[in-house]
């Protein structure tokens, strides 16, 4: 490939010392045909050069600014830096990424980057992208390079003006036409400033502070599932609860192993529910070595209530435990979750959860819960209820966001033709996402539990490869369903 000057280059404008390193990190690229620095300012910084101009814009998320990019760039290619830290491009990486995009025919490129924090240099791998890629916050890194012909018409087709969600749009349109490739090379380094754990993170996209942020990724999220032919609408199969016979109305199910600081709180709190019904706890203990095994074998001693059921197998995860109780002769009508490391908020939510079923008519309920630290205090963002759940568009906008929220509770029988996932990550959604594709997804938004969050859980400080791993098995997830939805739509004619 010739060094010729293909690319047209959009980043924000932070401060004096940090454009200019970034400046001069493109030009030395050989291939920068332009720099446009896109500032929010009314007074535009000083910085004299013929390949560099200031325009005054929105942010890159707003819709507006994106239309401008478009009208300004006559290159083949368009390069968006999406932060406001100096960027240290490698020696070809520029050349590199328009040569797969060349070779590939992809419309977007992105790829791995070396990460500094506090002054230290880490490789930082991301994932590939694929059809089920749905959620808003995919981590692309801070450079994207995308063809200009397709980026413009994506712009034509922006039939909204979204202020937070423009990106998202832009890269969910780019994709609805040719295919979106992952270098799988460090080919630049960024600067890190959020130096929180993952399990900090998480959250932030349920922080009600972003509410305003969450309707426009939904409105977007929703353009384009009707646009690939995989947006349901609100019509759901009739549930009868009175198909099958069972012993008890409801089940908790706990799956366990090694939680002995917390798995006698977490079994108090569910024998300690006062109902009108017969309930129970079904506790499947995944060979625990630490204890627990103990405390939950005097429980059921005293209290008939709690079965206590060891596998037989020794290859299970968190589904395959699920399996366990689901199938278990002793399951009621209603499986019910709790987590080993928390805590019912009261003792009326086996009922709330219950009439939730019969009021709402639904194969699954979902409640709301508080984040809690190991003393049970309230930490941020408090309660989690994940009210961009409707029943109009929920589970179209469940393909978006990374989770569908806790505690959750099953119609038996449902639960047990779709079964669990055997993994020990992400079973819970998946799980979600194929009830939601028939069935109607109940809600209650006060809050059901505590969630404890110490540093024993599962998701508290994963390193980049643990959440590369994760965020690709829950895409993996979408992507199969997304599919299913499109498979479901073709043969019954609603496409």
């Amino acid at each position: 490939m010739t060094m010729e000057k293909n690319i047209t280059c959009f980043i924000p404008f932070s401060d004096n010392e940090s454009i200019e390193c970034t400046i001069d990190s493109f030009k030395r690229s050989g291939v920068a045909a332009k720099i446009v620095i896109m500032t929010e300012d009314e007074t535009y910084p000083v910085y004299s050069g013929p390949e560099v101009i200031f325009i005054r814009s929105d942010k890159f998320t707003a819709t507006a600014t994106l239309k401008m990019m478009s009208d300004l760039a006559t290159s083949e290619f368009i390069l968006i830096y999406t932060k406001t830290f100096p960027l240290d491009l490698g020696k070809f990486a520029l050349s590199r990424m328009m040569q797969v995009s060349e070779n590939t025919g992809a419309v977007m490129v992105y790829s791995d980057y070396y990460e500094n924090k506090n002054n230290r240099l880490s490789p930082h791998p991301v994932i590939d992208y694929q059809e089920g890629s749905l959620r808003n916050d995919f981590n692309f890194g801070s450079v994207i390079l995308i063809k200009t012909t397709s980026f413009k018409e994506a712009c034509k087709s922006m039939e909204q003006d979204f202020h937070f969600a423009g990106l998202y749009d832009l890269r969910l349109k780019v994709s609805q036409k040719s295919i979106i490739v992952h270098i799988p090379e460090m080919l630049y380094t960024e600067i890190e400033p959020d130096l929180r754990k993952s399990g900090e993170k998480q959250f932030d996209y349920v922080d009600p502070r972003n509410r305003s942020v969450q309707i426009e990724m939904e409105l977007a999220c929703t353009d384009h599932l009707k646009k690939v032919n995989a947006w349901l609408k609100p019509q759901f199969r009739e549930i009868r609860f009175d198909s099958e016979k069972f012993a008890y109305e409801a089940s908790v199910i706990i799956p366990v192993k090694n939680r002995v600081t917390t798995i006698g709180d977490a079994i108090k709190s569910v024998l300690s529910q006062e109902t009108k019904f017969k309930f129970n706890l079904i506790v499947i203990d995944n060979y625990s070595t630490d204890g627990t095994s103990d405390i939950i074998q005097s429980f059921a001693e005293t209290d008939n209530r709690v079965i206590h059921i060891i596998p037989e197998r020794f290859d299970l995860g968190i589904g395959g435990c699920w399996n366990e109780g689901i199938f278990s002769e002793q399951c009621g009508k209603f499986a019910i979750q709790l987590d080993s490391d928390d805590l019912y908020i009261d003792n009326s939510v086996i009922t709330r959860i219950v009439e939730a079923f019969y009021d709402q008519q639904c194969a699954m309920v979902v409640g709301s819960y508080k984040m809690v630290n190991f003393n049970l205090e309230d930490i941020p963002p408090g309660l989690i209820d994940h009210k961009e759940w409707t029943p109009e568009n929920g589970r179209n906008n469940a393909l978006r966001i990374n989770g569908l929220g806790a505690p959750r509770a099953f119609y038996a029988p449902v639960i047990r033709s779709i079964r669990v996932p055997n993994v020990s990550y992400g079973e819970d959604y998946a799980l979600g996402l194929a009830i939601s594709r028939y069935y109607q997804i109940g809600r209650i938004y006060e809050p059901l539990y505590l969630c404890r969050r110490w540093e024993q859980n599962s998701d508290a400080a994963l390193d980049v490869h643990k959440t590369n791993a994760h965020n690709l098995y829950k895409d993996r997830i979408r992507t199969i369903e997304l599919l299913a939805r499109k498979k479901l739509l073709t043969e019954s004619g609603n496409n």
